[in-house]
């Protein structure tokens, strides 16, 4: 059975989401309005995506409600109140980069009562409203909701801009990481796009990731949510700092990283993934054996599988712009991560002894390269997917559609089929 993640896991700036900080002008200003005719309705709004997609975010935007649902009794003293937070945030701040204990500690107890105020002043009214919302990690169609809130909207109407948002981001990182998972046949898929946005969305897109099926993430932040383990390879850069000897890099990696971590061995730093494999391999058994390696199954077996003292897998990463020097030259297929350098690699490999040695392979790899790179059956047992997995966008839209139980929407967007969607029970609000 599906189930809900407990809604204080979610980092959620409560202070800025209530006060409109993130919201769209014209939607603080749409709470403002009934707020001051007094007008009171029982609306029904529901939100729903512009494509078929991996619905994420649900969670997110119902801890959102949670926190965030309701008014300040005192509007003019909250807003006071939230400006002399905000600047003692810029305050905290400056103080954090001198390293300045003292003054972080009188200006966070300083701020954090300023913030009890604040609290004071809060009327939350969540209890008040009925949600129904699929659950993370199903799919929807193109305009089918995925949410609806049922009451007040001078109570939440100020949190739309934000629960779009919330949406969009994590449902746009999952629909795109599907599709790669769906294409890769059950082949692992390590999600590894961080480095390609802010490092603020990391946890979002992490926990979209993995719930659309990734196998593994490369930062903790990316694991935020799960508390799952995040995964990562030996770098460039480390093979930079021992002057190019990928042998002594993966020596060092395995001699100082925790037995638990799999060592994966990037292998292109040569344009030979076969040969530098093949040296590293030969280095390794030296190190650990301190003899040798004469290429027998038992002596490989010996040093190859997960964990600390051996080799779990080599990474291809070849440019682009580059052809390995095992693939012979045909036109723009033999550049970068192809078919031809993988097959060849496995070939010799096994030739070797080198049977259960893992092939990762990272570069350009999106739904259409792995489809090819499946459909030919290409022995690649993980995929590493980067900057392509954030170019998939779906947008999300909110209307409401009934007002104190009456039809009232604007032409084309009428309520929707809501039988899939699941009520969040009222102990959720509690």
């Amino acid at each position: 059975m599906s189930k809900r993640l407990n809604p204080s896991i979610f980092k959620v700036p409560i202070d800025k989401i209530r006060t409109g900080y993130y919201a769209d002008k014209y939607f603080t200003r749409f709470v403002e309005v009934l707020k001051k005719d007094g007008l009171k309705r029982n609306a029904l709004y529901q939100f729903f995506p512009r494509k078929d997609s991996v619905i994420v975010g649900i969670d997110e935007a119902l801890s959102i409600l949670k926190f965030c649902t309701g008014y300040y009794k005192d509007e003019p003293k909250a807003m006071e109140l939230f400006e002399k937070i905000q600047m003692l945030e810029k305050k905290l701040q400056e103080a954090a980069h001198r390293m300045d204990k003292a003054e972080l500690l009188a200006i966070t107890s300083q701020k954090w009562d300023y913030r009890m105020l604040l609290n004071e002043l809060w009327v939350n009214k969540s209890s008040e409203i009925d949600v129904h919302a699929l659950f993370d990690g199903e799919e929807a169609r193109d305009m089918e909701p995925v949410l609806t809130i049922q009451g007040n909207p001078a109570y939440f109407g100020h949190l739309e801009t934000v629960l779009l948002g919330v949406l969009a981001r994590a449902s746009s990182t999952a629909t795109s990481v599907k599709k790669v998972v769906k294409a890769s046949r059950g082949k692992p898929i390590l999600f590894f796009s961080a480095r390609f946005d802010h490092y603020w969305v990391q946890a979002t897109d992490g926990y979209a990731a993995l719930k659309a099926g990734a196998f593994g993430v490369s930062t903790d932040a990316n694991a935020d949510y799960w508390g799952a383990e995040s995964a990562g390879t030996i770098p460039h850069a480390l093979i930079a700092c021992y002057n190019g000897s990928t042998s002594e890099a993966a020596i060092a990696f395995d001699k100082y990283i925790d037995g638990s971590v799999n060592r994966m061995v990037l292998v292109d730093w040569d344009n030979d993934v076969i040969g530098t494999t093949f040296k590293v391999v030969e280095d390794f058994y030296r190190h650990i054996k301190s003899e040798k390696f004469n290429w027998t199954r038992e002596e490989a077996d010996s040093i190859i599988g997960p964990g600390k003292n051996k080799i779990w897998g080599v990474r291809f990463d070849t440019s682009g712009t580059l052809r390995d020097l095992s693939v012979i030259p045909k036109d723009r297929s033999s550049l970068g991560v192809n078919p031809e350098l993988v097959w060849t690699a496995r070939k010799e490999f096994d030739k070797r002894n080198l049977n259960n040695l893992k092939i990762v392979v990272t570069g350009g790899f999106d739904e259409e390269k792995i489809n090819l790179f499946e459909t030919l059956n290409v022995p690649v047992d993980v995929y590493g997917v980067g900057a392509k997995l954030l170019r998939e966008k779906v947008d999300f839209t909110a209307d409401i559609v009934e007002v104190d139980s009456q039809p009232c929407a604007k032409v084309g967007r009428g309520k929707g089929d809501l039988s899939r969607l699941q009520e969040v029970s009222s102990s959720y609000w509690l």
